[in-house]
């Protein structure tokens, strides 16, 4: 469930950004709402950052950046700064987020044309069909007649399901030619459809029908074909080698769907239904035969459906990122399957190709070397694999621009308390001038305390994990202070982070806040991640309670009131461990959660569960409703009643489960709202009410 209301960039299940409107009806006259009016509003702009972004000159000898809203270039040389004139006015971040987005299809959709790279020719959906015109639509022609929505058989198009789950936001690719057109088949005629209602608060509402495929369910049947334009033929690909789709066969999901450089081959991954065998396969163009260019399994969980890979210029040579040593490195390949090369083979993950310096032979990447996870490392290795060095300072987290030379980068360095600050480094990561630092001016003038990262050992008695905590600006360590847990918690995600870190504003109500990450931690490698296979929003929860309980030997933390909060898995989250752990969380808003994993879509949730046949026993520990009976604290439930991801059953499902328990907790529904949160100022009323006014 991923969910962002004004973008959406990841797959999976993801935190979903609080929706403030008025404040609330009791908010106004609570402890802490007058200091939290006023310096709430002045917190995100408390440091001016000294993180820059620059343009290099293509001999990469200069570069020009903005800073302290004048334009500037920097010459390497003469390691002088020249003043350009008066910076451009920056855009709000939500302002170019709308405009990377604009014209993108609806979350769980896929664009219904494709432009040819001619310019000439365009390919576009309808009604379960595909068809090719000219630009402006002249001399039109079906490529295909067979499909048809209400017949549930389409063609150049894909599932809402691929496109949540396996971003698949297109369904139709034109090869480099333009003479080839490749799109999806879909069979739906077995998918169940879900029913949701929408504008339940005009006089008339509408119904949405979508072939909704749940855990165990029936899979769509997918395939993929490829139309020539000048003879008119089709190929049906054979993505299952002959075989029939079933649970075990590989090409169960297509996706990741892209022609070879010169044209000849369509490339994509195929994997089985649990997910834990995957395929990059080249489909023939002429023919419709595949071969399989790289082949990775992890047969204790999962494997990752879209490994990070890189062309090199050659067009046949190229980095791929594999898991198969249980941390994610790169190798080197080229299109007949050969593996030319280990380029790294760390005991951490890597994190990103940054630069192939062909000339020099070199590949410069990101790495989780430092002093933790998250604390990436700029690193350069021979594209033989041998003369690695790490290039930046272990003590920080860093992000990089190299220049077009490889001679000098771009470094932003930082930490979770110490602000950014940009250097010019040379390529063997020396210092060669400081262009910009943070100013920290308002944010002291204002008492607002750094974030503090503290360390736990997971439950399974090895594994140290890792939270960050945020105190209020009047924080004083004579008082006793609740706590609130703002926690996502899916699979290889993280909330304790290395980039500078602003304080939550919901401290100046006279909260402690915590983020904790658990055994469900990204950048960890495999084993992790085994850890919580097939009991997800179970296991984790265990590290989420033991990093409460770290907490306990600080005087200024009262142990006896603790609130979780979360959406969507955060939801999830909140709920369960309210549930799980009475005697560690004593309140809980739980937003837009799932409530039993046998209500999610089967492509996210049996990657991680495994199939229903094969846990169903996992399946009934990680459900919620489970333990409605546990309720001793104080809920909150929120959903939106046309919520298209999580499904409101999910909170439904509790709500009954709660009833049928004779428990009291508290509901709130947003009408004709999606996959959302309630108010901050409803919440924290809630969480006062429950935590700070309790006798």
């Amino acid at each position: 469930m991923k969910s962002f209301p004004c973008l959406y960039i990841s797959i999976g299940l993801s935190i979903v950004f609080t929706i403030t409107t008025s404040a609330q009806q009791w908010i106004k006259e609570m402890p802490g709402y007058g200091r939290y009016k006023e310096i709430a509003p002045q917190i995100r702009g408390s440091v001016k950052p000294g993180q820059i972004s620059v343009k290099w000159a293509d001999d990469g000898k200069s570069f020009e950046y903005c800073y302290n809203g004048k334009r500037l270039q920097f010459d390497i040389k003469t390691k002088k700064t020249v003043e350009l004139g008066e910076a451009e006015r920056e855009e709000p971040p939500m302002a170019h987020y709308r405009r990377m987005y604009a014209g993108r299809p609806e979350r769980g959709r896929q664009y219904t044309f494709a432009n040819a790279p001619n310019g000439k020719s365009k390919a576009t959906y309808c009604d379960g069909n595909v068809y090719i015109s000219g630009m402006d639509g002249e001399n039109e022609f079906a490529v295909t007649e067979e499909g048809s929505e209400t017949k549930r058989v389409k063609y150049g198009s894909a599932t809402w399901v691929y496109g949540e789950e396996l971003a698949q936001t297109t369904a139709m690719w034109w090869s480099p030619d333009s003479k080839k057109l490749a799109f999806y088949s879909f069979d739906l005629t077995k998918v169940r459809d879900y029913y949701l209602q929408y504008k339940q608060t005009e006089i008339y509402d509408s119904l949405e029908v979508e072939p909704y495929t749940k855990v165990g369910a029936v899979n769509p049947v997918v395939g993929l074909m490829i139309y020539d334009l000048e003879s008119k033929k089709t190929v049906t690909v054979d993505v299952r080698d002959g075989k029939p789709m079933t649970d075990d066969v590989l090409g169960h999901y297509i996706y990741d769907i892209q022609w070879s450089p010169d044209g000849t081959e369509l490339l994509f991954h195929r994997t089985n239904r649990r997910q834990n065998l995957m395929e990059w396969t080249a489909a023939n163009s002429e023919t419709g035969k595949c071969r399989v260019i790289v082949r990775e399994e992890w047969l204790p969980s999962y494997t990752t459906n879209s490994p990070e890979f890189q062309f090199l210029s050659d067009n046949k040579r190229f980095i791929w990122t594999s898991e198969r040593t249980g941390f994610k490195n790169y190798l080197l390949y080229d299109l007949s399957g050969k593996q030319i090369a280990v380029l790294t083979n760390h005991p951490f993950e890597v994190a990103g190709i940054k630069k192939i310096d062909e000339k020099s032979g070199l590949l410069y990447y990101m790495a989780r070397s430092g002093d933790n996870h998250m604390k990436l490392q700029l690193h350069r290795v021979k594209l033989d694999g041998t003369g690695e060095v790490r290039l930046t300072d272990p003590a920080y987290n860093h992000s990089v621009d190299i220049s077009p030379d490889g001679k000098y980068f771009i470094d932003v360095a930082q930490t979770h308390n110490i602000p950014p600050f940009t250097q010019l480094l040379d390529d063997k990561g020396r210092p060669v001038s400081k262009l910009a630092g943070s100013d920290m001016t308002k944010f002291n003038e204002l008492g607002l305390k750094k974030v503090e990262a503290f360390t736990f050992t997971s439950v399974d008695g090895k594994t140290q994990l890792h939270g960050l905590l945020h105190f209020p600006s009047n924080f004083g360590p004579e008082k006793k202070y609740p706590l609130l847990v703002s926690n996502y918690g899916g699979p290889e995600t993280n909330e304790f982070r290395e980039t500078f870190v602003n304080p939550n504003a919901l401290t100046e109500y006279g909260f402690l806040v915590a983020s904790i990450d658990g055994r469900n931690v990204g950048g960890k490698g495999k084993a992790i991640m085994d850890q919580i296979y097939g009991k997800l929003g179970y296991a984790e929860m265990d590290d989420f309670a033991e990093g409460v309980k770290s907490l306990y030997n600080r005087p200024y933390f009262d142990k006896s009131r603790v609130g979780i909060y979360g959406t969507s898995f955060g939801g999830t989250t909140s709920a369960m461990c309210l549930l799980r752990f009475p005697d560690v969380f004593h309140a809980a808003v739980a937003n837009s959660g799932v409530m039993d994993w046998r209500n999610y879509d089967n492509i996210y949730t049996e990657r991680y569960m495994n199939l229903l046949d094969a846990n169903l026993e996992g399946y009934e520990l990680t459900s919620v409703l489970k333990y409605a009976p546990n309720l001793e604290g104080k809920l909150m439930i929120y959903y939106g009643t046309s919520d298209n991801n999580v499904h409101p059953s999910n909170s439904l499902q509790l709500i009954q489960a709660l009833q049928k328990a004779g428990k009291s907790f508290e509901v709130q529904v947003g009408p004709d709202r999606g996959h959302t949160a309630v108010s901050a100022e409803r919440m924290m009323e809630f969480f006062i009410q429950n935590l700070v006014l309790v006798k």
